[in-house]
């Protein structure tokens, strides 16, 4: 990651309007700031949210509150917790995330 051209700045998340991107089951709100190449989101999934598809895109991505379950294609599973993070490097490993409780997230990619 390259990060560059980008002048400090500080981001009111509550300002930031969301968009709602459905799951299979639930749905996620997005609030999204795009910094050049880097996408910085905050994210909050309702409970009860699956993945409608599997993730090649690569994060950085912090839990603030909840549960998130991350399923990996080759059948490994991970559990965050607030305060756990997990990262991942584009077309690296397949995922797709679910919350039975909710989970609200901070991710970089």
């Amino acid at each position: 990651m390259d990060m560059k051209a980008i002048p400090f700045g500080t981001t009111d998340w509550s300002e930031v309007k969301p968009t709602q991107h459905p799951g299979e089951k639930g749905f996620a709100l997005w609030r999204t700031c795009q910094f050049g190449d880097i996408r910085v989101r905050m994210v909050e999934y309702s409970a009860g949210y699956l993945a409608d598809h599997w993730c090649l895109k690569g994060h950085i991505l912090l839990c603030l509150e909840g549960e998130l379950n991350t399923e990996l294609d080759d059948g490994r599973a991970f559990v965050l917790k607030p305060g756990m993070s997990y990262q991942v490097a584009d077309n690296a490993e397949a995922h797709r995330s679910s919350t039975k409780v909710g989970a609200k997230l901070f991710v970089v990619d």
